[in-house]
């Protein structure tokens, strides 16, 4: 893994942490926070959605989305947990 295979990961995890923020509203971690839930989303996500038979296209959008979706999830299931 280069260098810039890294940054590109950590920029994903932002955007894909920070939409999951604004989705699940009173859920962000803060920017290191979201940064990591991005990336386990990104895992989460490119696991999840071929199980389920989800395909979206294939380009740097199609991750961030599927990043977002993961992240919106954990975003969920870490609420439900904070809360009991």
């Amino acid at each position: 893994m280069t260098a810039q295979s890294i940054i590109v990961i950590l920029i994903i995890g932002a955007i894909a942490g920070w939409l999951a923020g604004l989705i699940v509203r009173g859920a962000g971690f803060g920017l290191i926070g979201n940064i990591i839930v991005g990336i386990v989303g990104a895992l989460l996500a490119s696991w999840l959605l071929p199980q389920l038979g989800v395909s979206l296209g294939s380009s740097i959008t199609r991750d961030i989305i599927n990043a977002t979706i993961g992240g919106v999830i954990i975003l969920v299931i870490l609420s439900l947990i904070r809360r009991a």
